[in-house]
């Protein structure tokens, strides 16, 4: 019998994450979610303009 050659698998490309800035009152554990036109901190509440 002829053998069945397996199917090649590529590698994933795997993107570098962006350091998030990091929420000044909450401190280093907490970052900002980034939005349009400000950066907010979903734990308490900061925000600011970009």
């Amino acid at each position: 019998m002829a053998e069945e050659k397996k199917p090649v698998k590529k590698k994933k490309v795997v993107k570098p994450y962006e350091k998030r800035r990091a929420c000044p009152k909450c401190g280093p554990g907490v970052s900002l979610a980034e939005h349009k036109e400000r950066r907010s901190c979903g734990k308490c509440g900061y925000s600011e303009k970009k």
